[in-house]
């Protein structure tokens, strides 16, 4: 069943929308084996982005591998991750990912297992232990199988900042650092959901990953080019949306993404034939209450200092919280008390630094918080 909107999970062909001038950079990176490091706010589609490239890139001297590390929660968790994508993404069938593990893995026996469609469904499980191998051998994997090959390997590693929560994580980092720095054949593209904890890997001074590759900040799609986009899906379905109204769903939710593609959705599922003001205005209420849990679950731990705390930025405070002003008004506490608030609530992500002063991260999660608790 083709569906109109996508959101939720990485979006590819029709529904993937704009980014020429992100997708030609990546593009180009890829195809130049730059190293590239990917930093946005959640949502924004950076997963979307570099699957997309991976399709576009059709060099055949290039391999492109992506693997997803969210589940990773030690060093060796990673490595089997790491060394399993590439068996299997540089090879294709069974028969050439056996060969892959018998030349580039020798001391291991694994398990390979089969869905119903042997061609697409085959797991590789390596049980990589420090007796089989060490981290550097591992690591090395991408050059030395791009040698052996003739080809350039780009590993792309979606949630990147898991790294961050390893145990022993700095001499994790300067363990990749050191050896992914010197290679020639492979490069590599970083990226995650985190904005924050990414933030700190790539671009702190003394973190192992400093200055690793080029970064690309990414923002959000102008509404100018979501228009066409979500006009063309309304007329597919037999239905109209004017202009000013594919504003305002965009507005709405800050331009994110995700949210942009999940809030026409749910205006189209309230349309029969031409949507209006009433429509999305429903639409909006569907939102909020397809989120609530969890933006419930976000808030259940906070304190009433870091509530207050909330409830001061959507209101519209951004500037001077230690003002005695804003600490009476908002009840914060003292001003050393306002400096851990923030620290714990960027570390959930409710909260982020822009050049204008605190926001509030999720533009849903801020209707949300002040529909209910700042009315």
């Amino acid at each position: 069943m083709k569906k109109s909107f996508i959101y939720g999970v990485a979006v590819e062909g029709n529904n993937f929308t704009d980014r020429e001038k992100e997708t030609r950079r990546l593009k180009q990176d890829f195809e130049n084996g730059q190293n590239m490091i990917l930093i946005s706010p959640r949502r924004m589609g950076k997963t979307s982005l570099v699957r997309k490239v991976q399709t576009l890139v059709d060099t055949k001297s290039i391999v492109t591998v992506y693997m997803d590390i969210y589940d990773c929660r030690n060093e060796y968790e990673f490595y089997n991750k790491f060394a399993a994508s590439l068996m299997k993404q540089t090879a294709g069938k069974a028969e050439a990912v056996i060969k892959n593990i018998k030349e580039f893995l020798v001391r291991l026996s694994p398990t390979l297992s089969f869905g119903p469609d042997p061609n697409n469904e085959l797991s590789v499980s390596l049980g990589i232990t420090p007796k089989d191998y060490s981290p550097e051998e591992i690591l090395q994997l991408p050059e030395r199988m791009a040698a052996k090959m003739g080809k350039h390997i780009v590993v792309c590693i979606d949630e990147f900042q898991q790294i961050g929560e390893f145990p022993d994580s700095l001499k994790v980092q300067k363990k990749m650092r050191g050896i992914w720095q010197l290679q020639n054949n492979a490069s590599y593209c970083l990226f995650g959901s985190k904005k924050h904890l990414l933030t700190n890997l790539f671009q702190s001074k003394r973190m192992p990953f400093y200055q690793f590759g080029d970064i690309m900040f990414l923002q959000p799609i102008p509404t100018e080019d979501w228009i066409p986009f979500i006009r063309q899906k309304f007329e597919e379905k037999k239905m109209s949306i004017s202009d000013a109204l594919i504003e305002k769903i965009c507005s709405t939710v800050q331009n994110q993404s995700s949210y942009v593609q999940q809030l026409a959705w749910n205006v189209m599922l309230n349309t029969t034939k031409k949507a209006d003001e009433a429509t999305l205005e429903t639409a909006i209420e569907d939102l909020l209450n397809q989120n609530s849990l969890l933006f419930l679950q976000q808030i259940e731990n906070l304190t009433a200092y870091q509530m207050n705390f909330l409830k001061a930025v959507a209101k519209g405070v951004h500037t001077d919280f230690t003002s005695k002003e804003v600490l009476s008004t908002y009840d914060l506490g003292s001003k050393s008390n306002v400096s851990r608030i923030k620290t714990v609530l960027t570390q959930k992500e409710l909260i982020e630094k822009t050049p204008n002063g605190i926001v509030l991260t999720d533009p849903v999660f801020e209707l949300w918080f002040t529909k209910e608790w700042c009315e």
